[in-house]
C-alpha cells in the first residue's frame, strides 16, 4: 500500500467528542469533554488516578455511553484495555481475526469482485475497481505479515494456536497490541500501552507510533513515551472551570500550560477573596451606620439623607451576590504520596540469596546481599525471570536451587504485578484489616503507618469499594499496604505502572532517601534513567551477583 493511498483513505476519517458528561452515581467523572481527534493527531491524556482516562477511551470507542453529549465515529478504531476478558477456547489467532475483520473482509469484497468480473455480470467493472481500491487502501494482502512483525518485536508469544487462558496478563496485552498495529485501523486507542514491554518492545511501539498517519489517543503514564509520540496533551485534572484541558506542542506544551493555568487559577482565586473581604467590609460599615443613625453632611437633600445609607447595603449587597455567583473555587492540590520514615538496621545483612533459579521460570543463578540504605534495580527482556526473582526474594515463591535468608528482625515490603481487584470491601477496611494482623503479630501502634498519611487517596476514594477504583488507584492501594508495617526492605516489581506522573516523581524522589533497602523492577523508562547510578542487575547475563 503507498503511503498516498492511505493517507487518501485516512483522510475521510474523523472521531469527535462533543459535550461529553459521565456521571458514576454522584461522583462526575467527565465535564463537558469536547475533542476532535484527525488522522496523525497523538493525543496524550493525562491526570490524576480515578479522573476518567481510562472511561474516556471506552466513551471513544463506543463501548459505554455517555450521561450527556455525543461522539461522532468515522472510520475504524482499534482499543487495548489495560485487560482483556477472555473466553476459555479462545487463541492468539481469534485475537488477530477480530482485528482484521475489515481486511479479512476487504479480501473475500475483492475475490467475489473476482469472480463477478470473470463471468461478466453487470456492473462488476465498478464493483471491482472499488473492491480493489478498498483492500489496497488497508494493505489487506500485508496485514498479516504486520502483525506477526510486531509480534516478533513486542516480545509476545507467536504461537497462533496458543489458548489466551494460558498466557499472563502481560503476555496477552503484548498479543492484542501486536494485532492493532498490524490492522492499519484509522483509531487507535491504547490504555497504558507500555506496561508489559521491555526495552526492545518500548521503542518498537514508539517508532510505530510516531511513524502511524491513524488518530492515536493515548493514556500513559510513561513520559518518555509521552515526550517522544504526542502532538496534544488532553489534562483531566481540576482546573478553575471544572473542564479540561487541551494543550498544543506534546508534552513540553502540557507542562508549560499547566504550570501558567494553575498560576493564573491561583491568583484569581487570591484576587477574588480578596475582592470578598473588601465587600464584606464596606457592608458591615454600611450596616453600622445604619445602626447609629447615620446621616449624610447639611446641604444634602432631605430624601437623599433618608436613603442613602440603606441604598450603600443594598448596594454593597448586590455586590457581593454577584461575586458568589462568579465564585472562584480554592485550587485543587495535586495528592502528594509522603514516604513514611522506615526503620534502618545498621551492620545488618537484611537478605541474602546464594545462586537462586527457578526451573523454566529463572534460568540465571542470581546471588544477592543487602543492607540497608542498600539500592538495586532489575533489568532483562521480558521472560528473563525479574518478576520471579522478586518473588524469591519476597519469599512469595520457593527457589528451585539455590537459598535464601532474612534476618530475624528484617521487615519485607512487596509490591507485586498488578492484578485487577474484585474486592468489594473499601480500601479504607483493607487497609484497616491489615493493621490488625499486624498488631495481633506483635507489631505496636509506633510501628504502624497511617493511611492518611501516605498521602494516598481522597477521602471520597478511602470509602469506595476497591473494585470501583481505577487500576491506578489499586496501585497506590498495593504500595499503602506494603508500607503499613514500616518495611526495613522495600521490593517492587514496575511499582510506577498505572500510576500518575506527579506521583512517579514523588515516589522517585523518596527512594532516593529512604534508609529501607530497596529493589526495582522496571521497564519505565523515564524510572530507568532517574535510576541509573544504582547498582544493577542484567538477568539477561548468564550469572549474576550483586
Amino acid at each position: 500500500m503507498s503511503s498516498n493511498d492511505n493517507s487518501r483513505a485516512r483522510s475521510r476519517s474523523q472521531l469527535v467528542a462533543s459535550g461529553v458528561r459521565v456521571d458514576r452515581g454522584v461522583r462526575r467523572i467527565l465535564t463537558d469533554l469536547s475533542l476532535t481527534v484527525a488522522p496523525g493527531t497523538r493525543l496524550g491524556i493525562v491526570g490524576e488516578n480515578g479522573r476518567g482516562k481510562s472511561t474516556l477511551l471506552h466513551v471513544l470507542a463506543g463501548r459505554l455511553t455517555p450521561d450527556a453529549g455525543t461522539v461522532r465515529r468515522v472510520g475504524s478504531i482499534g482499543i487495548a484495555e489495560q485487560e482483556i476478558t477472555v473466553r476459555e477456547d479462545r487463541t492468539v489467532d481469534d485475537l488477530v481475526d477480530i482485528e482484521l475483520a475489515d481486511t479479512r473482509a476487504a479480501l473475500r469484497r475483492l475475490d467475489d469482485a473476482t469472480r463477478s468480473l470473470s463471468e461478466n455480470r453487470a456492473g462488476a467493472d465498478a464493483a471491482y475497481a472499488a473492491a480493489l481500491d478498498h483492500a489496497t487502501a488497508l494493505g489487506a494482502w500485508d496485514a498479516d505479515r504486520r502483525v506477526d512483525v510486531a509480534l516478533g518485536e513486542l516480545g509476545a508469544i507467536t504461537d497462533r494456536g496458543r489458548r489466551l487462558t494460558t498466557m499472563s496478563v502481560g503476555e496477552r496485552y503484548r498479543v492484542r497490541l501486536a494485532c492493532l498495529l498490524g490492522a492499519s485501523h484509522d483509531f487507535l486507542l491504547l490504555d497504558e500501552p507500555t506496561n508489559h514491554l521491555d526495552q526492545h518492545g518500548l521503542d518498537f511501539l514508539t517508532d510505530a507510533l510516531r511513524a502511524t498517519d491513524a488518530g492515536v489517543v493515548l493514556v500513559s503514564h510513561d513520559r518518555v513515551l509521552l515526550k517522544k509520540v504526542t502532538t496534544h496533551i488532553l489534562d483531566l485534572d481540576p482546573s478553575i472551570d471544572e473542564r479540561p484541558r487541551l494543550y498544543g506542542n506534546g508534552y513540553d506544551g502540557y507542562i508549560e500550560g499547566r504550570r501558567g493555568e494553575l498560576a493564573r487559577w491561583a491568583q484569581d482565586y487570591e484576587q477574588h477573596q480578596s475582592e470578598h473581604a473588601r465587600l464584606a467590609g464596606d457592608l458591615s460599615a454600611a450596616q453600622n451606620r445604619l445602626q447609629s443613625g447615620w446621616r449624610p453632611p447639611k446641604g444634602t437633600g432631605k430624601h437623599q439623607r433618608a436613603t442613602r445609607a440603606p441604598a450603600l447595603v443594598r448596594s454593597v449587597n448586590r455586590r457581593l451576590e454577584d461575586l458568589r455567583a462568579h465564585e472562584v473555587t480554592r485550587p485543587q492540590p495535586p495528592l502528594q504520596f509522603r514516604m513514611p520514615d522506615l526503620p534502618e538496621l545498621a551492620g545488618v545483612t537484611l537478605l541474602r540469596a546464594d545462586n537462586v533459579t527457578v526451573t523454566d521460570r529463572l534460568k540465571t543463578p542470581v546471588s544477592v546481599e543487602l543492607s540497608s540504605r542498600d539500592r538495586l534495580l532489575i533489568t532483562g527482556p521480558n521472560g528473563a525471570g525479574k518478576s520471579t526473582l522478586l518473588a524469591v526474594l519476597a519469599g512469595k515463591l520457593a527457589p528451585s536451587h539455590g537459598s535464601t535468608s532474612v534476618a530475624s528482625r528484617a521487615r519485607l515490603g512487596f509490591v507485586g504485578q498488578e492484578s485487577p481487584s474484585v474486592d468489594r470491601r473499601t480500601a479504607r477496611d483493607i487497609y484497616r484489616a491489615r493493621l490488625d494482623q499486624l498488631l495481633a503479630n506483635g507489631l505496636t501502634e509506633a510501628d504502624i503507618v497511617s493511611l492518611r498519611s501516605l498521602g494516598l487517596f481522597t477521602t471520597t476514594d478511602l470509602n469506595r469499594p476497591v473494585d470501583e477504583l481505577s487500576m491506578g488507584q489499586q496501585r497506590r492501594l498495593d504500595l499503602a499496604l506494603a508500607l503499613a508495617d514500616r518495611p526495613h526492605v522495600l521490593l517492587l516489581d514496575e511499582p510506577t505502572n498505572h500510576l500518575s506522573i506527579a506521583l512517579v516523581d514523588d515516589l522517585t524522589e523518596a527512594l532516593a532517601t529512604t534508609p529501607a533497602a530497596v529493589v526495582i523492577v522496571t521497564h519505565d523508562r523515564q524510572l530507568r534513567i532517574d535510576l541509573s547510578h544504582w547498582p544493577t542487575i542484567d538477568l539477561g547475563q548468564e550469572r549474576v551477583t550483586r
